[in-house]
Parts: C-alpha cells; sequence; structure tokens
C-alpha cells in the first residue's frame, strides 16, 4: 500500500444491506440469526472468524445489543402482557404498544404545530404489522405536505361513524360502561381484560348485526385451545349480555350466544376449598389459634370463620367502619361486590379479638394493615400463606372457605335460610328491594352469629368428642 493513500472504509451494514443488490442474506431459522455468503465478508472487510449477529426483517438490520427488537408475527403471538404498558421499538418511529391488557397496537408518536402527538394505527393483529407500516408511511407523506396526519385520521372515522356506532367494541364498551356501576373494581378490570384480550382483537370492528355463529365460536376457540375453557365459557356469558344489550338499543335483532349452547367443551365447576366435618372444623380452628406468625395475620385469621364475609371484605375493613358499641362492622356499598351496604352483627367473641387488635392497629385506617405500608391493607396472599403454614393445602382450605363453612353447617343445623343467604350478603335479584333488605332479619342474624360464634367455640374444646 503506497504511503499517503487511505484504504477505503467498509461501508455500514445498514447502508450496505439497502444498496448491494447481490445475493440475499440466508436465514437460519433454528436461530433466528442470518449468515452472510463469503464474498460479502470480504467486501465489509471482515475476518471470516468474525460473528456478525443481527437479523434482517426486509427493512432494517437489528444488530446484537440494538435498541430495536426485530418484530415479527410469532414475537407477537408469544407476547405475554406486561405487568405494566411497554413500547416495542419497529421501523422509523413506528412502534407496538403493549398494555397489561393484552391490547397490542402499532403507534406514532410525531410533532406538528409545536405539540406531540400519536397516532394509534390499529390493534394488532386486527391490524398487521405491514399495514401499520404502510400508515406510517402515508403518514409521514402528510406531514411532508405540511399536513397533520392525526386530523386526517379523525376525519376519516368521523365519515366511517355509522359503521362505527354499531361495531361489535363499541356495543360492547357500552354494555360495560352500564355493568360495571354494579360491580366492584377487581371484577370490572377482570371483564374489560377479558374483553381487550380475547374478543376485540378479532370482532372489535365488525358490525355486531354482520357477526355469525360460526364466526363467533371461532373466536372462543381460540381462547378454548390454550386451555382456557372457563375462560371461554365466561366471555361466551359476555357476548350474550352483549348482544341483548345490542337488540334492545336496536343494533341487533339475534343473540348468536344462545346458538352456541354445547359448543364448548365443558368448564370444570369447582367450589372454594373448605372443610365441611365439625371435627375437621374444630382441628382447623385450634391450628389457627397455635398460628406462630404475625399477630395480625393471627387475629384475622382468627375472626375470618366468626363472619364469613368475603376476603377481600375482610382485609378491606376500616376502624370507622366498625361500631363497639352497637356491636356490628356496617360495610359500604362500593365495598360489596353486589354493591349494596352490609350489615355483620359481631359476636361477643369478635369484639373480644377485635379489641385485641387495637393494640396494633387502632391508630391507623385498616383492621389488618399491609406489612409494608399502614396505607394499604393486607394481602390476600398473606392471610392463604397463612393457612399454608398451618399445613393446610389448597385443596383443603381457602380464607374463601370460612364462608362454605359457615353456610354448610348453619343450613345443617336448620337454621332460616333466608337468614343464611342475607349474612352470606348473596345479591337480590330485585334491585328495589336489594336497596331496602341490608337490615332485613337483624335480629335473627344478630342471634344466629351469636350462636354459631358459640357452636365453634364449642366444638373448638370438644375436639375429637364432637357429637
Amino acid at each position: 500500500m503506497r504511503s499517503g493513500v487511505r484504504s477505503p472504509s467498509a461501508p455500514p451494514f445498514n447502508s450496505f444491506l439497502k444498496f448491494h443488490e447481490g445475493p440475499k442474506p440466508n436465514k437460519i431459522k433454528a436461530l433466528g440469526l442470518f449468515t452472510f455468503p463469503g464474498h460479502l465478508l470480504r467486501i465489509l472487510n471482515i475476518p471470516p472468524s468474525h460473528p456478525i449477529v443481527g437479523i434482517f426483517d426486509g427493512a432494517n438490520f437489528f444488530q446484537k445489543g440494538d435498541a430495536n427488537r426485530p418484530l415479527n408475527d410469532t414475537f407477537l403471538k408469544n407476547l405475554k402482557p406486561p405487568v405494566s404498558p411497554k413500547k416495542y421499538k419497529y421501523f422509523d418511529g413506528l412502534y407496538l404498544y403493549s398494555a397489561p391488557t393484552g391490547l397490542k397496537s402499532g403507534r406514532f408518536n410525531h410533532r406538528f404545530d409545536g405539540q406531540q402527538q400519536t397516532l394509534t394505527f390499529g390493534t394488532y393483529p386486527l391490524v398487521s404489522l405491514k399495514e401499520a407500516r404502510d400508515k406510517l408511511v402515508e403518514a409521514k407523506r402528510s406531514l411532508k405536505a405540511g399536513f397533520n396526519p392525526t386530523l386526517k385520521i379523525k376525519s376519516l372515522k368521523e365519515a366511517e361513524r355509522p359503521v362505527i356506532l354499531n361495531s361489535f367494541e363499541i356495543v360492547a364498551r357500552e354494555w360495560f360502561e352500564n355493568k360495571k356501576t354494579i360491580l366492584k373494581n377487581n371484577y370490572t378490570s377482570r371483564i374489560i381484560g377479558r374483553l381487550e384480550k380475547d374478543l376485540f382483537p378479532f370482532l372489535a370492528e365488525r358490525p355486531i348485526n354482520e357477526i355469525s355463529a360460526p364466526e363467533l365460536l371461532g373466536t372462543l376457540r381460540k381462547i378454548e385451545t390454550r386451555g382456557a375453557v372457563d375462560t371461554a365459557h365466561r366471555c361466551l356469558q359476555y357476548c350474550g349480555q352483549i348482544f341483548r344489550y345490542a337488540i334492545a338499543t336496536g343494533r341487533a335483532t339475534h343473540d348468536l350466544s344462545a346458538d352456541l349452547r354445547g359448543a364448548l367443551k365443558p368448564a370444570r365447576h369447582s367450589h372454594f376449598s373448605s372443610l365441611k366435618e365439625p371435627m375437621a372444623v374444630a382441628g382447623l380452628l385450634r391450628a389457627i389459634d397455635g398460628y406462630s406468625g404475625h399477630s395480625i395475620v393471627k387475629i384475622a385469621l382468627q375472626i375470618a370463620p366468626y363472619v364469613f364475609v368475603r376476603p377481600g371484605e375482610l382485609r378491606h375493613a376500616e376502624w370507622k367502619e366498625v361500631n363497639l358499641e352497637a356491636a356490628e362492622w356496617q360495610i359500604p356499598a362500593e365495598k360489596m361486590k353486589m354493591k349494596q351496604l352490609h350489615i355483620v352483627p359481631l359476636a361477643k367473641q369478635v369484639l373480644d379479638k377485635i379489641n385485641e387488635l387495637r393494640y396494633y392497629t387502632g391508630k391507623g385506617r385498616y383492621l389488618f394493615p399491609s406489612m409494608r405500608s399502614d396505607d394499604r391493607p393486607i394481602s390476600d396472599m398473606t392471610l392463604l400463606a397463612g393457612l399454608r403454614r398451618l399445613d393446610f393445602s389448597k385443596e383443603e382450605m381457602t380464607v374463601h372457605g370460612f364462608r362454605s363453612i359457615a353456610s354448610t353447617l348453619l343450613n345443617e343445623q336448620g337454621y332460616n335460610r333466608d337468614w343464611i343467604e342475607r349474612q352470606l350478603a348473596h345479591g337480590e335479584r330485585n334491585s328495589i328491594r336489594a336497596a331496602y333488605n341490608y337490615a332485613e332479619y337483624l335480629p335473627e342474624r344478630r342471634k344466629m352469629m351469636q350462636e354459631w360464634a358459640d357452636y365453634l367455640d364449642m366444638i373448638k374444646r370438644q375436639g375429637n368428642d364432637i357429637k
């Protein structure tokens, strides 16, 4: 090499792949990588011993450590919902937005007139990666011409408004808005999560009156084939309610869910595990009294069988809700599953435990605060772990199982079924009556709850001598 003459440097990978017209790289399917023919390595001035790690998706070359991700259908189908929203860079500013609900959509951030704006190109897989890229190109052309692509898409949506108002997603979200007013937040989040994950990706933009029974069944089969048979049945129930809502609002004429009865695999209904025999219940009560863990967990487990409320209602109990003089606990409607005020008469044994609990948590908000923060209630998993620590497996006992114990044994002892159902806070079908029945049978329930507490103490003392 002559002095003063510099050897030309090898072109960057991206530039080379974009302009080189020679043989294309060969994909190694097993590894998801590319190898290059030897003459290309020589042109790039790279020794054969140096591995080139990267992926070419037809538009970009991704090197190892690149911030971008080589997205494809396989990657997206296997992508699990993140704990918090996550973004995956894809192509020239286009990225995939992944929501905790399972929703995936192609998005593009841009600035117009000094303002940050975000374009959404539809949900995946309804809008494919290629279609999202095509829409990105159109959006960039609009920006280059001085037009706002966001306003363009809005105008297109307005033009399509008559069809959109009839779409499955719009009708479903209207139905959900009406439904969520009578349900607790954890139930509503579960419902909308299932809709967004399992139904909207396939039915969102379909006019609800044009969906056929085979089409709906095919969507439910996708849920069924991944082993979520119970979820498939739940979604079928939701669809039935959505179609009936559409009929009531004049946007459909037939409930397709009725045509699919028996079309799905049978759901495996399982009740919350609990003990049923008095002798076994006595053993559980004695084991709880001998619990050597945290005092707050111990008292929560000791109170649970005497009040038999739902685990969430017990965990979220606040001191302002407990009236020690009246010996009752009033749970606000917003905390109840059926959104109705509920009164729990407190037996003498429960009052003793609450007074003991005041020493630990009486100055805070919750009776059973979290171990990490007084501003949050104890978690369901903490109480469940307490039962596991006592060597009760999930097949034997759950926190919810205390309700089943009370229901079974009180019915066996001949108590009025209406008293028991009211104390279990099972929903009243008549919504007008439900608004006033929180105090129904209250004197009888007070007597029943004290006798129930005395019965639990009795079997705990007698042990194996229970008659």
